[in-house]
């Protein structure tokens, strides 16, 4: 059986069913927002017989449920939500336009071409109109709310059609009347009867048109399922701004009575914090998206069903399938909301601990914020016992091995799923170690090619070495002695180590330089102090200064906490410099991945060339 009928409708009656509260809008669809130009080529079309598109509607009462709105200017206190037997999935605009210029007496909100606000009465002027459909474009018109069309930077007024009576005399045809015109025909042979005959050509070839216009009308029947329906707006919904998950969840959750935004946002006025207020106060987790939450609520409810399933017996495809896909996000019944919100505000809050403890300290640090999703889904699911040394150091491992293996960007929604069901495992003593570490490596020649602070492992290698205790080469502090205060003063920020300027003095390519061998994070005034010197003087300079105050032997301390050869610096030697790091970090790398860096030179990811 089809779950869809495909037919025509007279425009009149599709637009007096708007009016009427026949046809309304699910509430996940987003304002009117065509602009003055668009509304006039669309009455233009409609008057030349061109088709404007078919509308899809989609017919109430089944299991998709949506909070319902009128379109635009139609009046919510007649116009209820009970009266609703279709809503538009696509066609709103064309629709809302035609439904504000045809059937309702106010003047129509729209926007000019630079986006600024206009409220507008549209005309026809008849005489043009009568030279051909080559000039409709021309003939049709808007004037301003008080229906005046002004000149000389609105000083002057060039048409005045305050009454009928000015409308006659201009001979211009008001577009509200297009439908019914018998009242505006009455006064016209009364007050201008020379301009009948000419009215009675343009009313056969113009107005007709838009009498007898047929709609194509796809109706989705009320038998399909609410994800069925989401996806299909989400199809045809080319035009205009794609919905996000949360929109169209928020729209389903209305219907009962939930004000996601509410729950999301928070309320002021009614003194509720939001989830994402919550969220923010842990600095690393102010990214959070509604939609990530959501994939983890996914994520949390089809592991409990599978859970539940296998415990019944079910075996293959009867099992229910972890998932935080999209289609997955769009069926989540409320209750699996309700039941998940705590426990993932949890998981999320001790993901920012589990940060922090790896020494991610900015927003701007973190190489994949979709990682958060699984890691705070396990960790709710955790509790407490995340802390334990042992689960402990197999998420660190897990963790570090999706950002240098760089597995987490793209679309990323079967590896939360498997993540999160072989993470749990592992932890509670299974020998299968997830995925993601199966599938992690890191060649030593990415070192080479690790040059823009965009790539995660950039900003994972970078974390890493603040995560050895680097200290700054001016203040001596690592970044965990700073407070939050501090920050602003110290301006901690990813460097070169032989400047830019020395290596293009000695030759060294940019390539070369700026990869992340010759990176590292020191604050504004050791940067400054840096300078374009030579390793050799900045060290002496650093050492000298009466801030800084140290010896050969403090300096090589805070150089090696950066996984920097003294001697190489201190002898300007640039290759040995960036081999020793090379080692270093390699062995670093190795360490939290739990499995050898590579030494293939071929097949590494090449970033292009930043420049600071």
């Amino acid at each position: 059986m089809s779950s869809f009928d495909s037919t025509k409708s007279r425009l009149e009656e599709l637009l007096k069913s708007i009016v009427e509260g026949k046809t309304q809008l699910p509430d996940f669809q987003r304002g009117w927002v065509w602009d003055d130009e668009h509304i006039r080529a669309l009455l233009t079309s409609i008057a030349r017989a061109f088709p404007v598109g078919a509308v899809m509607l989609l017919e109430n009462g089944g299991d998709a449920k949506f909070k319902i709105r009128p379109v635009e200017g139609v009046s919510s206190d007649t116009v209820t939500p009970d009266k609703a037997e279709r809503l538009i999935l696509d066609g709103q605009q064309r629709l809302t336009s035609l439904t504000q210029v045809l059937m309702l007496d106010a003047p129509v909100v729209t926007r000019d071409a630079k986006g600024r606000e206009l409220k507008r009465h549209y005309y026809i002027d008849i005489e043009r109109a009568l030279q051909g459909p080559e000039h409709f474009e021309d003939a049709i018109f808007g004037v301003d709310e008080d229906r005046t069309l002004r000149e000389n930077f609105g000083r002057d007024i060039k048409l005045d059609l305050n009454t009928p009576a000015e409308e006659y005399e201009a001979f211009v045809f008001p577009c509200r009347q297009i439908l019914n015109s018998n009242v505006w025909e009455e006064g016209l042979f009364k007050h201008r009867p020379d301009k009948f005959p000419s009215y009675m050509a343009f009313r056969s070839s113009v107005l007709e048109m838009f009498r007898h216009y047929d709609v194509p009308v796809i109706e989705l029947k009320k038998s399909n399922k609410k994800e069925a329906v989401c996806l299909v707006f989400e199809k045809v919904n080319t035009g205009g701004v794609p919905l996000s998950v949360f929109e169209l969840i928020t729209a389903t959750y209305a219907a009962d009575g939930v004000n996601l935004r509410d729950e999301w946002f928070g309320s002021p006025k009614d003194k509720v914090e939001g989830i994402r207020q919550y969220l923010a106060k842990q600095r690393m987790l102010r990214g959070i998206e509604p939609t990530d939450f959501f994939q983890g609520i996914s994520l949390l409810y089809t592991m409990a069903l599978r859970t539940a399933d296998m415990a019944a017996g079910k075996v293959g495809k009867q099992i229910t399938g972890v998932s935080a896909k999209r289609e997955s996000v769009l069926s989540l019944p409320l209750s699996a909301y309700q039941e998940w919100k705590e426990p993932l505000k949890k998981g999320f809050w001790a993901a920012a601990k589990f940060l922090r403890r790896e020494s991610f300290f900015s927003v701007n640090d973190l190489p994949y914020r979709t990682q958060l999703v699984p890691l705070a889904v396990v960790l709710a699911l955790l509790g407490e016992r995340w802390q334990e040394q042992l689960i402990y150091e197999k998420l660190s491992r897990w963790y570090w091995c999706g950002v240098l293996g760089e597995l987490y960007g793209g679309a990323v929604e079967t590896r939360f799923a498997l993540d999160v069901q072989q993470l749990m495992a592992w932890v509670d003593g299974g020998d299968l170690v997830p995925t993601t570490i199966a599938d992690a490596n890191f060649q030593s020649s990415r070192l080479d090619t690790l040059r823009t602070r965009n790539s995660a492992a950039y900003k994972g290698i970078n974390v890493l070495i603040q995560r050895n205790g680097a200290r700054d080469f001016f203040w001596n502090s690592t970044i965990r002695d700073l407070d939050e205060s501090d920050w602003e003063e110290c301006k901690l920020d990813i460097h070169h180590v032989f400047p830019k300027s020395w290596c293009e003095k000695h030759g060294v390519a940019a390539r070369r330089y700026n990869a992340i061998l010759n990176k590292t994070a020191i604050s504004y005034k050791a940067n400054r102090m840096i300078g374009g010197k030579a390793p050799s003087e900045y060290l002496k300079q650093l050492q000298e200064h009466k801030t800084v105050a140290l010896d050969d032997k403090g300096m090589d301390a805070i150089l090696m906490s950066h996984f920097i050869h003294p001697d190489s610096l201190r002898s300007d030697d640039y290759d040995r410099f960036i081999e020793a790091r090379r080692v270093a970090l390699s062995a670093q790398i190795a360490g939290v991945m739990g499995k050898a860096v590579g030494d293939m030179v071929d097949a590494v990811p090449e970033d292009d060339v930043e420049e600071d």
